[in-house]
């Protein structure tokens, strides 16, 4: 049920790419589409899998929707939990093309940009209360330097000076998706978007993050 007045929370998912006929972070962001989490109304956007066409379709939709919180997901084959990101990095560096045949090979996302932008989600936070909840969940420091990364940054580069908050996660395959690749991590589609509802339910609840540590030694 869609809340007259709240405030909201976008959730955006990728199209398929790679030759893949589903991309579970749609697939998850969908279902949690047009649903209330405290008072907040969730909208999910599909963004292309595109250089071109995913910084288009994301700024348009934080002109449409105003949100109070932005959480974009994405797809990462062979991790096995929900990664939270914590860095976007102001390079385009695609190892395979995107949906439209474009394959940039270090470029700025944005000419002149900075280095890098943290995410303003607490994942600290939101990393305790997924394993409090039984969901895989890990601190990443890296979104890669495909569509993903350039999305975040996208992202970031936009909020910056704004009260709205914003981050990305990676998410692991469906088990549908590696039926022929015995051995590759996957997660059920339900557990990705309960994690999802956990992970906007601890950023409305959390101010300031919490000092755990979950860094990397390499």
């Amino acid at each position: 049920m869609t809340l007259p007045g709240a405030r909201t929370v976008l959730l955006t998912g990728f199209d398929p790419f790679s030759g893949d006929t589903i991309n579970p972070s749609w697939k998850a962001v969908s279902r949690l589409d047009g649903d209330t989490i405290g008072g907040r109304n969730i909208v999910a956007v599909q963004l292309p899998t595109t250089f071109g066409g995913a910084p288009r379709a994301l700024r348009a939709a934080l002109r449409r929707h105003v949100p109070e919180l932005v959480i974009c997901v994405g797809q990462a084959g062979g991790r096995s939990a929900l990664s939270l990101e914590r860095v976007a990095i102001n390079v385009n560096d695609a190892r395979i093309p995107d949906n439209a045949g474009a394959q940039p090979i270090d470029t700025p996302v944005i000419a002149r940009g900075p280095a890098a932008y943290f995410t303003t989600l607490p994942i600290k936070a939101i990393h305790a209360d997924l394993l409090a909840a039984g969901i895989p969940s890990e601190i990443s420091q890296t979104a890669g330097t495909f569509v993903c990364n350039q999305v975040f940054y996208v992202l970031m580069h936009a909020l910056a000076g704004t009260r709205t908050r914003g981050g990305f996660v990676h998410i692991p395959f469906l088990p549908e998706q590696v039926e022929a690749l015995p051995g590759t991590p996957s997660l059920d589609l339900d557990m990705v978007v309960a994690g999802l509802r956990v992970c906007i339910d601890t950023v409305l609840r959390t101010r300031k993050d919490r000092p755990i540590g979950a860094g990397a030694t390499h």
